[in-house]
């Protein structure tokens, strides 16, 4: 407590007191003007001269009154959707329009409005304000920016020794927010310092956290609900599921137990669309899909087994390594695997080898991602090895519908563009993002943008399309800023996406008869032959000739070729042949 006292007394008591009296007048100098000095004055005419009532100061500060700023919710009682119905579930949204339109109430009111509108109605069609006197001239086309893009924001991991950034998540509120799981994936890294916490950063303030996530192990994946925005569902390096409320702070509401979680990391955990908002999935590299309800983590509701072979044994199950579930479609979701398989599982099956619908041998190495074309839930994109695929469930033992080059460096995430249906970004091991657009140019990217140095791990953009961040094995995220060219679409792009995608499916689907044909024919031509018993020397010269070929095709595109050294190479091998 501050103790306070003042004294008070006149200021003629204290301190010698002024004495002022009035005095006459005195010239103390008097210069007289000398005629002499005009001769070195230059008149100036006209004259401007500017005074300023205040001085001038090299630096000025001033205190202005601190505003207060919180932030509080409110209670919404009036119009929107209950609480139970998700706005974005159009099976949720129909069933419950179709209960208030059976009320009586809502028949009364629509009769009692329809006059009042109906008024309205004539009164603007009266008059078309919106009618079109010029419909013969063609729309002048906008001259089009070339495709660019701009780092905006680093978001830098505040703890030391640096860990991986494994998986970023936007705030489902206009994107005020994202999410970063913070994690080491190192084989037995065993350093002892090492950090747990992930962070949700706000935008505004990239600085430092507003909120830091505190769970029992690192989180591999964070993933907001997009219904209830304040749940944060994440899955852990033991394998276990946790989910955060961050009204309540950083630390886990509630964590599965550690018998009935996965036995490896959780590299996928996705939200589902139900009408309490509270159920989720979760895959891991142990082959198992489990599902979860966040009011009851005790032990999963249900659990699937990634066996191909469809004999649900855990020690044939290939390991999930990517999750993807689109709300278009409920019941189904793909599953990316270590062993380069993409398994398409259907949940409403009634066994669980059923519930294995479609398996696509996808890339040599693991799918490090796949994910829905957001307007075609059909067509999907995966990465792993070298390219980038793009497939279609209605070929289901056929390769790739298109896919990109090969790159000299791994290809480790990817996404699609949530504004234009055939654009998507990778990103690459040697922290280069590119941006394709296979409307335009199939065989090169349309961007090609150096983010950093070191690997790129996650992708993910907002939903307008914008903003991407990138996030890097040090720990770093960037955030992008993409040209408006690269997010916007263009008159008509659906449509000839569509085209495009349904033209590659029937070219895929002629090129995979054609060869059933011929390995028909083949199988034919052997049986009516007599067996004849292959010279295994022949076999490898003809396979050594193949493989000194391809190196040398490969030595001169690259323009590494120096003339004799392919005949010294070829030479050399034979001998060691």
């Amino acid at each position: 407590m501050e103790i306070k006292y003042e004294y008070s007394r006149k200021r003629s008591e204290f301190g010698r007191p002024c004495s002022f009296s009035d005095l006459l007048a005195e010239v103390t100098v008097d210069i007289p003007p000398d005629p002499n000095l005009a001769e070195d004055f230059i008149p100036q005419d006209p004259v401007d001269f500017a005074v300023q009532e205040g001085p001038v100061l090299a630096m000025h500060e001033v205190n202005t009154e601190r505003a207060q700023v919180t932030i509080r919710g409110v209670n919404h009682v009036e119009g929107g959707w209950p609480k139970h119905v998700d706005p974005k579930n159009p099976e949720l949204t129909t069933r419950y329009r179709e209960e208030v339109e059976r009320e009586e109430v809502y028949t009364k009111t629509v009769q009692r409005l329809g006059f009042v509108m109906e008024h309205f109605i004539r009164q603007n069609n009266t008059i078309d304000i919106y009618e079109e006197y010029f419909e013969e001239e063609e729309d002048e086309e906008e001259e089009e920016d070339h495709p660019s893009a701009k780092i905006i924001t680093v978001i830098r991991d505040p703890n030391n020794p640096r860990r991986m950034s494994t998986h970023l998540s936007w705030h489902p509120d206009g994107n005020r927010a994202v999410a970063v799981a913070y994690c080491s994936l190192d084989f037995q890294d065993s350093r002892k310092d090492l950090n747990s916490d992930s962070y949700v950063w706000d935008l505004e303030k990239p600085y430092a956290p507003e909120l830091t996530l505190k769970p029992s192990s690192s989180v591999v994946t964070l993933e907001y609900n997009s219904k209830d925005w304040y749940h944060i569902l994440g899955g852990c390096y033991n394998g276990q599921i946790v989910y955060w409320d961050t009204r309540k702070g950083g630390l886990p509401v509630e964590m599965t137990p550690v018998e009935f979680s996965h036995r490896d990391p959780v590299y996928g955990a996705c939200w589902l669309p139900s009408r309490t908002g509270t159920e989720c999935f979760s895959g891991s590299t142990d082959g198992q899909v489990l599902w979860w309800d966040i009011r009851k983590m005790s032990q999963p509701s249900e659990r699937l087994i990634l066996d191909i072979s469809r004999q649900d044994q855990l020690k044939d199950a290939l390991g999930a390594i990517s999750l993807d579930f689109a709300p278009i479609l409920p019941t189904k979701f793909l599953v990316g695997t270590e062993q380069g398989i993409i398994i398409s599982c259907n949940r409403d099956a009634k066994t669980p080898p059923e519930k294995i619908a479609n398996i696509f041998r996808s890339h040599i190495g693991a799918v490090y991602r796949v994910t829905r074309n957001p307007f075609f839930p059909k067509v999907f994109l995966s990465v792993g090895d070298w390219t980038a695929r793009i497939w279609t469930e209605e070929l289901m033992d056929s390769s790739s519908i298109m896919e990109t080059r090969y790159h000299s460096s791994y290809l480790m995430n990817v996404c699609w563009s949530p504004v234009k249906p055939a654009v998507f970004c990778t990103v690459r091991s040697d922290g280069v993002l590119d941006i394709w657009d296979f409307l335009f140019h199939q065989k090169q990217p349309s961007l090609t943008f150096k983010v950093s140095n070191d690997p790129l791990l996650c992708l993910c953009a907002q939903d307008n399309g914008r903003i991407i961040g990138c996030g890097t094995n040090t720990g770093n995220v960037s955030l992008l800023e993409l040209s408006p060219g690269l997010c916007t679409m263009r008159k008509n792009e659906k449509t000839l996406t569509s085209t495009m995608f349904e033209r590659e499916a029937r070219r895929e689907k002629v090129l995979q008869d054609k060869y059933k044909e011929r390995l028909l024919r083949e199988q034919e031509r052997l049986r009516a032959q007599p067996e004849q018993q292959e010279d295994p020397v022949q076999t490898f010269k003809q396979a050594q000739e193949d493989f000194l070929s391809s190196i040398k095709a490969e030595r001169r595109r690259r323009g590494l070729e120096v003339p004799g050294e392919d005949e010294e190479g070829e030479a050399a091998a034979q001998e060691e042949t």
